[in-house]
C-alpha cells in the first residue's frame, strides 16, 4: 500500500505557474486560467453586451508568459488650454531580453468625462492606455481564446465608461511607504500603488524581474504574487526597490519558520 502511495505521489505533475508563447499548447492552457482569473477578480467591463477586458487583465496575461511593459517615455504636449499627454510603452521578453512589442497612447482632458482631471490622472491614463495598446498587439488571439473582446476597456470610448468619473479634488498626497509586519510585506508592498507622475523614474527591467523571481518562491501565496502582479507597473525605482528588500525579508522568515517546525 506504501509503494503505490509513494508511486502516485511521484506520478503528480505540479501546477504550471508559467507559460510560453511559442507554444500554442500552453498558450491554449493560459486561456483558460485568464477566463477564470478575470471572472472571479471582475478585471472586465460589459459595454454594449460584450465584455472588454481591463488592462489590469492584460497585464496579468503578459506577466504569465513572461512579457513586462517598460514605460520608454511620457511626453507633455499640453497647450494653453489643453492638458495633453503621449505615452509608449515596449513590453520586454524577459527570457530573451528583447523588446517584442510596443504601443503609443494619448489622453487629454478634453475628452468626454476628463474635464477635471488632475494633471498626473492625465499622464497615468496615457500610459495604462499604452499598456494595454502594447499587449493588445500581441495578446489579441489569447484574451479572444478566453472569451473576451480583444480590446482593451481603457480603448473603448464610450459614455458609460465615463459616468461614474468624478471630479479630481485638488490634493497633496506624499508616497510613503508605511512599515508592516514581515509577514504581510508582499501585501505591503503592493497595496495603495499610486500611479507615478511624469518624469519619475519607473522600477527598471531589472528590478521586475527580481520582484518575479522573488515572487515565485513557494512560500509567496498565490493571491500575495498575484496582488503584487498587477500592480508591479507602478513602482518607480524606489518603490520597487522597497518590495525587493521587504519579499526578501518575508521569504528568510517563512523559510526559518519552515525549518523551525521540522
Amino acid at each position: 500500500m506504501s509503494q503505490v502511495n509513494k508511486e502516485t505521489k511521484v506520478e503528480k505533475k505540479p501546477k504550471v505557474e508559467s507559460y510560453d508563447i511559442a507554444k500554442s499548447d500552453e498558450t491554449l492552457h493560459l486561456a483558460i486560467d485568464l477566463a477564470k482569473f478575470i471572472k472571479e477578480n471582475r478585471l472586465y467591463q460589459n459595454i454594449q453586451g460584450k465584455e472588454y477586458v481591463n488592462v489590469e487583465g492584460w497585464q496579468y496575461a503578459g506577466s504569465r508568459l513572461g512579457i513586462l511593459p517598460v514605460v520608454e517615455h511620457v511626453v507633455n504636449i499640453s497647450t494653453d488650454d489643453e492638458i495633453k499627454y503621449q505615452a509608449k510603452v515596449n513590453l520586454l521578453d524577459l527570457r530573451s531580453q528583447q523588446v517584442v512589442g510596443a504601443g503609443f497612447a494619448i489622453c487629454s482632458n478634453k475628452e468626454q468625462g476628463k474635464k477635471y482631471y488632475q494633471e498626473f490622472a492625465i499622464a497615468s491614463m496615457a500610459q495604462t492606455r499604452a499598456i494595454g495598446k502594447a499587449y493588445r498587439n500581441i495578446l489579441a488571439w489569447i484574451i479572444r481564446a478566453a472569451g473576451y473582446e480583444p480590446t482593451p476597456v481603457e480603448e473603448m470610448d464610450y459614455a458609460g465608461n465615463d459616468s461614474s468619473a468624478k471630479p479630481a479634488v485638488p490634493t497633496e498626497k506624499k508616497a510613503t511607504m508605511k512599515a508592516a509586519p514581515a509577514t504581510a510585506a508582499a501585501e505591503a508592498a503592493a497595496a495603495d500603488a499610486e500611479p507615478a507622475t511624469a518624469g519619475v523614474r519607473y522600477a527598471s527591467a531589472k528590478q521586475k524581474e527580481e520582484i518575479i523571481r522573488l515572487l515565485n518562491s513557494p512560500v509567496i501565496t498565490r493571491q500575495e504574487k498575484t496582488k503584487m502582479l498587477l500592480n508591479i507597473n507602478r513602482f518607480d525605482e524606489e518603490r520597487a526597490a522597497q518590495a525587493i528588500e521587504k519579499l526578501k525579508k518575508v521569504i528568510e522568515d517563512r523559510e526559518d519558520g519552515q525549518s523551525a517546525a521540522a
